[in-house]
């Protein structure tokens, strides 16, 4: 089991940029999806944006665009999220997710993913 660790969230005002990382304990032995997901008190995981480590390939949620950049340093294995023209609702705790995947497309779908991180909290103000 590949150990996620996320970083970088914190506070922000309306219209401001953080950046969150994730940090991976080890490679899989296969090309794999990444994802970020978010869960604000009393609703339900979000997902908020995909990579496919075999050709780059990304997806984001419609809330996120083009607010939102995932990206990955294969050599540091670690995981970005850039995020700009940051919005209340965006507030939220940030969860990091991975899964080995030969091919195809990196759903966001919670239930597609095997390892997690602990998430980082992300308070935007208005």
């Amino acid at each position: 089991q590949v150990q996620l660790v996320e970083s970088g969230g914190g506070s922000a005002q309306a219209g401001g940029s953080l950046r969150l990382f994730c940090a991976a304990s080890e490679y899989y032995y296969s090309e794999s999806c990444y994802a970020w997901f978010r869960q604000a008190p009393g609703k339900e995981r979000e997902g908020v944006a995909s990579l496919f480590t075999g050709d780059g390939r990304t997806f984001y949620a419609d809330s996120v665009k083009p607010r939102f950049t995932i990206s990955r340093d294969h050599a540091k294995n670690t995981l970005f999220l850039q995020m700009t023209g940051l919005k209340p609702e965006d507030t939220a705790m940030y969860y990091c997710a991975a899964v080995p995947r030969l091919s195809g497309s990196c759903v966001l779908d919670a239930n597609d993913y095997d390892d997690w991180g602990q998430g980082t909290q992300v308070t935007v103000s208005a």
